[in-house]
C-alpha cells in the first residue's frame, strides 16, 4: 500500500519512551466519547477504505467522535431483551495497580455477554463457556457452533455468553448481567469488573502452571480464530458482533489491571489473525470473481448472459465491501491495541504483539508488509527482555525467507542490519541462535548489504562454547564459504582426479589458520560436522596429505598439513565417539561413521605415519587414530598385513622419538591394539613385549654407562645425559599404560629414588619416581587379579608392602630435602595419590589387601600440609606469557585437589583441611570451587568436626593477625575485617537449616569462647581484658544460626567462663564482648553485617516459624539479616 505522500517514516531509533515501556495513559475524556456512540466503532476507516486510496491505514489515528452510517445502522438492527437476570456478585476485593477510574480505547457500544440460556448464576457456572472450554473435551468447532445457533436466536443473550467468557479467562469472577449490558456503557463494565476483581493472588489463567493451564491458553487462542472461522461468511459483517467485542477487548486491553490487559491483548491479537486469515479468503473470492467476471464480459453479445454479469457484478460489489470492512476492523484493532501494547511494561504482552504482527506480514503481505508496520518489529529488537527479542527475530525470519518479499524488506534491512548482526552476540543463546539465522537468510537475498566485517562477526561464532550458536554460526560459514560451484577441482600429479570437496577442505584449513585459535579444532569441527559433509570426506583429505600436487595446483604448506591434520584427527574423534568438546553439550551416538573411517584409515594411516614420521606436532595427532577403529575389522576386512605395517611403525616411532607428547599417545594407542579380548591381542601383545624389551635395555645401557663414568669419576657428557633422560622418559611413560613388572627394573629405579644426593639429572629422577609410582599400582593390580584368580600369596604381598614403606619414606625424604622443585612435586604427587589407592578402603574391596593399608601419620599430615602452604598459597607472579600463567596456575589446583583429596576420602582428619579453609576467602578466585567442594563433604562426614576446624581455620589467622599487628588494637585492622569476611562466609555455607546444623554451630561457638577467654590466667589485672577477647566478635558472626534455646545455653556457658572478668563500665577493650552478649541475648535486634542481596521482602518475625529448605551450602544468597 501506497503512503501517503510527503510522510517520512523515520526507522533510524525506537522511540524515546521505548527504553522504558510502559503502559500508555490515554485521557479518560476520550473513552468517554468513545464508548458514548453508538454506531459503528471503526466507521471512521471505513470512509477512508472506501475511497480510491489507502493511503490514511498507516497515519495516526483519527480524532475520536468521526463517524460514519453504517449498514447495521441503516438496517435497524436492535435486538429484544434477553431473560431477566438474578444473581449474586462476587465481591472479591481489590487494590488495582494504577488508578480505579479507567477507560477503553475505541468505541464499544456496552453489550455484554452471557452464556446460551443460562445468562443467571455464578460466572463459574458449569455451563459457562470459560468453563466450558477449559474442561471439556468436545471440540472447539462444535463448542463455536453452537454458540452461533444461539446467537441466531437471540443475539444480545449470545453476546453477554462470548464478553463473559473473556472477563472469566482474565481470571475475573464477576458477571456481567443483562442490566448491566443494557444500561452501562463497556468503560463502566470493565470498572465494575474491575472493583470485583480478587487479584490477591497475582495469578490468572493465562500465567498459571501445569498441562491444564497450558491447554486452555491454546484453548483461548484457538476458540477465537475458531470463532472468526465459522462466522466469516456472514455474521462478522453483521457490525453487532464485532463492533462489541473488538469494542471489550480493546478496553480490556488499556485496564491497569495486568490480567485484563494480558488476556485482551492476546485475544485481540488473535482475533486480527483470524481476521487476516478471512482476508486472504475474501482476496481469493474477489480475484476468482473478477475473472469470471472479466470472462463474462468479454464474450459476445450473443453468448453473454446479461443476468450472470449483474450477479458477479454484485457479488464483486459485495465482496470488496467485506474487504473493506475487514482493513478497517484490522486498521483500527492494530492503531487501538497493537501501538500501545507494543511497548507494554509487561515482557509477555510485547512479545505475543511481535509475534502476531509476523504472521500478519507473511500472510498479508500485501497490507501489513510495509514499512510503517516493519518499523515496530526494527524498533523492538533493542527490547530488554530476551523472549521479545526473540520473537521479534522470529517474525522476521519467514519474510526473508522468501524471494518474493525480497523488495519490500530493502530500506528496513539498511536501517536495521548492523543490529541484527550485533544480536548474533546476544547474551540469550535462544536470540543469538536465531539472530544469526536471520544474518544467514540475509546473506542469501541481500548479500549485498553484509560487509566483511559483518560476516567475520558471525564466523567468530563457530569457537562459542553454546553449541546451537556454534553450529548455527557453521551453517553460515557453509553459505558464504563452502558453496558448491562448476570450477574443476583438479588433478594430482599421478593424474587421480580431485574430490570435490578439495577447494573447502583447503578454504577450511585457511579459515582454521586465519582464526588464529589453533588449540581448538574440536570446537571448529563439531560446529561443522552435522551441516557439512566434507567434514566426513576422509578420502579428500588424505588425498591432499599423500598425493602430490598437480600441475596447476599449490602444495600445502608445513603450517597448512598441521592445521589440516589437526582438523582430520578431531573429526575422527567426532565421528566415531559422538563426543562433544568440553562445555558443547552431551555426547551424542555414533553411527556407521566408526566402520566407514577405519576402513579407510587401515590402509591410509601406515603412509601417514610414514609420511610424517619426522615431525612429532603432526604424528602426536595421527598416532591418536587408531584409538577410534573398529578393531575387528583388521580381520573381518583381512587387513593383517595393515596391522603389521602399523605396528612396525609404532615401533619405530617408540624407537626414535623423544617427545613426551608423541611417545605418550604411542604408549596409550598401543595399550588400545592390546586390548584383551580381541582377536588381535596376540599378535599385538608380541609387538608390546618386543618394544618394552627395546625401551627397557635402553635404560640399562644408558643407566649402566652413567653407573660406570662415575664409579671412574668422569663426567657424563651431553648425548650421554640425555641418553639416560631420554631412555627413563620412555620407562616411565610406557609404565604408565602397560605393566612392565616382569622386566624387574624395582632395585635400579628405587635406588636413584632413595639416593638424596643422585646425580642423576632432575629430569631423570622425576621419571624414576613416577616408574615407581607406577610399579607398586601395577604390584597391586597383579595381587588383586592373582585373588580372583586364586593364586594370592603372603610373599606377593609383604614384598609390595616392603616397597610401597621404602618408597613413602624416600617420598617424604625428597619433599624435604632435595634442592629440586620438579622432584618434590613429583614427590608430593606420587605420595598424595598412594594415600588414596593404599587407603583403609582396601579392607573393604579385599581384606586379604587389608596389610597393604597406610595410613599417613602426624609428621606426613604435617609435611603435606606444608608442601601445600608453600607452593599452592603463594602470590600469583606476573608473567608476561598468559599460557605459562594458566599453566602454572592449573599445576598449583592440582596440587591443592590432591590435598583436598585426602581429607574427602577421610584418609587424613577435617582438622588437616584447617590451613586450607583459612585461604577462602583471599584467594577464592584462584581455588574457590575446590575449597567450597571440600567444605561440602567434610560437612557431610561429620558436622561438628567441620564446624570445629572452621573454627580453627579463625583461630589460626587471629593469631597471625595477633603477632603482625605488634601489640596495637586490632579491631580496626584491615585483616581484621578480612577474617570477619570469612567468618560470613563459613556462615553462610551452614545454609538455612538451624535445626540440622544445631549440635555443629552450638560447638562451634563453644570452641570460640574457650579461645576467646584463653590466655587470661597469666595476666596480673584480673579486670583487663583476654588477650583474644577480640575473637568473640569474629564469633558473632555465626550467631544467627543459633537456635533461640541455644543462645540460651551458649550465653549461660560464656558467663561461666568470663563472670570473673566481667566490667563494671563498657570500655573499649570489652566491646566485643558486649556484642557477642547482645547478639545472644537480642538476637532480633543486633546490627548484623549488610549482604548484597535480600532473599525476602518481608522482615521475619522468629527464625522457627518460617520453613527453611534444605541447602547445600551455598556462599551468596542467604543474608545475615534473615536470623534475627
Amino acid at each position: 500500500m501506497q503512503r501517503r505522500g510527503g510522510k517520512r517514516i523515520r526507522m533510524d531509533e525506537p522511540p524515546p519512551e521505548y527504553d522504558n515501556p510502559m503502559t500508555p495513559a490515554v485521557e479518560a475524556e476520550a473513552y468517554g466519547i468513545h464508548y458514548g456512540q453508538p454506531s459503528n466503532i471503526y466507521g471512521e476507516y471505513g470512509e477512508q477504505a472506501g475511497t480510491s486510496s489507502s493511503d490514511g491505514m498507516f497515519e495516526s489515528p483519527p480524532t475520536p467522535g468521526m463517524r460514519r452510517v453504517t449498514r447495521s445502522k441503516a438496517r435497524g438492527a436492535a435486538a429484544a431483551a434477553a431473560a431477566a437476570t438474578q444473581s449474586s456478585l462476587a465481591t472479591a476485593s481489590h487494590s488495582p495497580t494504577g488508578p480505579t477510574t479507567h477507560t477503553g480505547r475505541g468505541r464499544p457500544r456496552g453489550r455484554p455477554p452471557g452464556r446460551k440460556q443460562h445468562v443467571e448464576g455464578s460466572s463459574d457456572d458449569d455451563t459457562s463457556l470459560y468453563h466450558v472450554i477449559r474442561n471439556s473435551k468436545a471440540s472447539l468447532t462444535n463448542i463455536v457452533d453452537e454458540w452461533i445457533e444461539s446467537y441466531k436466536i437471540n443475539r444480545e443473550s449470545a453476546l453477554i455468553i462470548l464478553m463473559q467468557f473473556f472477563i472469566n479467562a482474565s481470571g475475573c469472577k464477576g458477571r456481567i448481567t443483562q442490566q448491566m449490558q443494557a444500561n452501562m456503557e463497556h468503560a463502566a463494565i470493565i470498572r465494575k469488573m474491575t472493583e470485583e476483581f480478587d487479584e490477591e493472588s497475582g495469578e490468572y489463567p493465562l500465567i498459571m502452571a501445569g498441562q491444564s493451564w497450558k491447554k486452555f491458553r491454546q484453548n483461548y487462542c484457538d476458540f477465537v480464530q475458531t470463532l472468526v472461522k465459522q462466522c466469516q461468511y456472514s455474521i462478522i459483517y453483521d457490525q453487532f458482533l464485532m463492533d462489541n467485542i473488538i469494542s471489550l477487548l480493546t478496553g480490556l486491553s488499556d485496564s491497569q489491571v495486568r490480567a485484563f490487559r494480558h488476556t485482551a491483548t492476546l485475544g485481540a491479537m488473535k482475533l486480527m489473525t483470524a481476521l487476516v486469515d478471512v482476508a486472504l479468503t475474501v482476496s481469493v473470492n474477489l480475484d476468482n470473481t473478477q475473472r469470471q467476471y472479466e470472462a463474462e464480459r468479454q464474450k459476445t453479445r450473443e453468448k453473454r448472459a446479461s443476468d450472470r454479469l449483474e450477479s458477479l457484478l454484485g457479488k464483486r460489489q459485495e465482496l470488496e465491501e467485506n474487504m473493506d470492512e475487514i482493513k478497517n476492523m484490522l486498521t483500527y484493532m492494530f492503531k487501538s491495541v497493537f501501538v500501545h501494547r507494543y511497548r507494554d511494561t509487561l515482557p509477555e504482552i510485547r512479545a505475543i504483539a511481535m509475534t502476531e504482527i509476523g504472521i500478519w506480514m507473511h500472510k498479508f503481505h500485501a497490507n501489513f508488509l510495509d514499512d510503517s508496520y516493519l518499523k515496530y518489529i526494527g524498533w523492538t529488537l533493542h527490547d530488554k527482555v530476551g523472549e521479545v527479542r526473540l520473537r521479534c527475530l522470529q517474525a522476521l525470519q519467514p519474510l526473508y525467507a522468501n524471494e518474493e518479499l525480497k523488495g519490500k524488506l530493502e530500506l528496513f534491512t539498511n536501517k536495521f542490519k548492523d543490529r541484527i548482526v550485533a544480536m548474533t552476540l546476544d547474551k540469550e543463546y535462544d536470540v543469538a541462535v536465531q539472530a544469526v539465522r536471520l544474518v544467514i537468510s540475509i546473506l542469501k537475498h541481500h548479500h549485498e548489504i553484509l560487509t566483511d566485517k559483518d560476516c567475520e562477526h558471525v564466523y567468530e561464532l563457530v569457537y562459542s562454547s553454546h553449541r546451537a550458536v556454534a553450529q548455527a554460526a557453521g551453517e553460515f560459514l557453509n553459505e558464504r564459504l563452502f558453496q558448491p560451484s562448476d570450477t574443476d577441482p583438479g588433478k594430482t600429479k599421478r593424474g587421480k582426479k580431485r574430490l570435490p570437496n578439495t577447494p573447502f577442505i583447503r578454504d577450511l584449513v585457511q579459515f582454521f589458520i586465519e582464526s588464529e585459535l589453533h588449540e581448538h579444532a574440536a570446537y571448529l569441527v563439531d560446529s561443522l560436522i552435522e551441516s557439512n559433509p566434507m567434514m566426513k570426506d576422509w578420502e579428500c583429505m588424505t588425498d591432499l596429505l599423500l598425493e602430490e600436487p598437480g600441475p596447476h595446483e599449490e602444495p600445502l604448506d608445513n603450517r597448512q598439513e598441521t592445521s589440516l591434520i589437526e582438523i582430520m584427527v578431531c573429526c575422527v574423534k567426532q565421528a566415531a565417539t559422538g563426543e562433544a568438546p568440553v562445555g558443547r553439550g552431551p555426547t551424542r551416538k555414533a553411527g556407521e561413521d566408526k566402520q566407514k573411517l577405519t576402513e579407510h584409515f587401515i590402509i591410509t594411516l601406515p603412509a601417514l605415519l610414514d609420511k610424517y614420521s619426522a615431525d612429532p606436532e603432526k604424528l602426536a595427532n595421527l598416532l591418536t587414530i587408531p584409538q577410534y577403529f573398529e578393531l575387528d575389522l583388521y580381520t573381518s576386512g583381512r587387513q593383517e598385513g595393515s596391522l603389521q605395517a602399523l605396528l612396525m611403525k609404532l615401533k619405530h616411532i617408540a624407537q626414535i622419538h623423544h617427545e613426551q607428547e608423541v611417545l605418550e599417545t604411542c604408549a596409550k594407542t598401543l595399550e588400545l591394539l592390546c586390548t584383551d579380548g580381541h582377536s588381535l591381542y596376540t599378535r599385538c601383545d608380541v609387538a608390546r613385549s618386543t618394544i618394552i624389551d627395546m625401551i627397557v635395555a635402553s635404560y640399562k645401557d644408558a643407566i649402566d654407562d652413567w653407573r660406570n663414568l662415575l664409579l671412574g669419576e668422569e663426567t657424563p657428557n651431553a648425548d650421554e645425559t640425555f641418553n639416560v633422560v631420554s631412555s627413563l622418559k620412555k620407562v616411565s611413560l610406557f609404565y604408565a599404560c602397560h605393566n612392565i613388572n616382569q622386566w624387574n627394573l624395582w632395585s635400579t629405579l628405587f635406588q636413584d629414588v632413595k639416593d638424596t644426593e643422585s646425580s642423576l639429572p632432575s629430569e631423570a629422577q622425576k621419571y624414576c619416581l613416577s616408574s615407581c609410582f607406577y610399579c607398586l599400582m601395577w604390584g597391586l593390580q597383579g595381587l588383586e587379579a592373582a585373588h580372583e584368580g586364586g593364586g594370592l600369596t603372603g610373599p606377593g604381598i609383604q614384598e609390595l608392602r616392603e616397597r610401597l614403606d621404602e618408597f613413602i619414606a624416600a617420598s617424604q625424604n625428597l619433599i624435604r630435602v632435595s634442592p629440586h622443585a620438579v622432584i618434590r612435586e613429583e614427590a608430593y604427587v606420587c605420595l598424595c595419590d598412594l594415600l588414596i589407592v593404599f587407603s583403609e578402603q582396601l579392607n573393604n574391596t579385599n581384606p586379604h589387601l587389608s596389610e597393604l593399608a597406610c595410613l599417613p601419620d602426624r609428621n606426613l599430615q604435617l609435611l603435606l600440609n606444608e608442601f601445600v602452604q608453600a607452593y599452592v598459597f603463594v602470590p600469583e607472579q606476573d608473567s608476561d606469557h598468559d599460557e605459562h600463567r594458566i599453566e602454572e596456575l592449573h599445576k598449583r589446583r592440582n596440587f591443592l585437589a590432591a590435598y583436598c583429596k585426602l581429607i574427602v576420602y577421610n584418609i587424613m582428619p577435617t582438622k588437616a583441611a584447617a590451613d586450607v579453609f583459612k585461604h577462602y576467602v583471599k584467594y577464592y578466585n584462584e581455588y574457590g570451587d575446590i575449597i567450597k567442594a571440600t567444605l561440602s563433604k567434610a560437612r557431610e562426614i561429620n558436622k561438628v568436626n567441620c564446624a570445629l576446624t572452621m573454627c580453627l581455620s579463625l583461630n589460626m589467622m587471629f593469631q597471625s593477625l595477633q603477632q603482625t599487628s605488634g601489640g596495637r588494637s586490632i579491631r580496626q585492622h584491615d585483616d581484621f575485617f578480612a577474617l570477619k569476611e570469612l567468618a560470613k562466609r563459613f556462615a553462610l555455607s551452614f545454609g538455612l537449616d538451624a535445626v540440622k546444623n544445631r549440635e555443629a554451630i552450638t560447638a562451634l561457638h563453644r570452641a570460640g569462647i574457650l579461645f576467646a577467654v584463653s590466655g587470661a590466667e597469666g595476666l596480673e589485672d584480673p579486670t583487663c581484658p583476654p588477650p583474644n577477647l577480640p575473637f568473640l566478635e569474629i564469633v558473632t558472626e555465626f550467631t544467627n544460626k543459633l537456635l533461640k534455646q541455644d543462645k540460651r545455653v551458649v550465653l549461660t556457658f560464656l558467663d561461666r567462663r568470663i563472670a570473673t572478668g566481667m566490667p563494671s563500665s563498657r570500655g573499649e577493650d570489652w566491646q566485643p564482648l558486649l556484642l557477642y552478649r547482645n547478639s545472644l541475648v537480642h538476637g532480633e535486634t543486633d546490627s548484623l553485617p549488610t549482604t548484597s542481596k535480600r532473599a525476602y521482602g518481608r522482615k521475619r518475625k522468629d527464625p522457627e516459624e518460617e520453613p527453611e529448605p534444605d541447602d547445600q551450602g551455598s556462599d551468596s544468597e542467604f543474608p545475615g539479616s534473615l536470623y534475627n
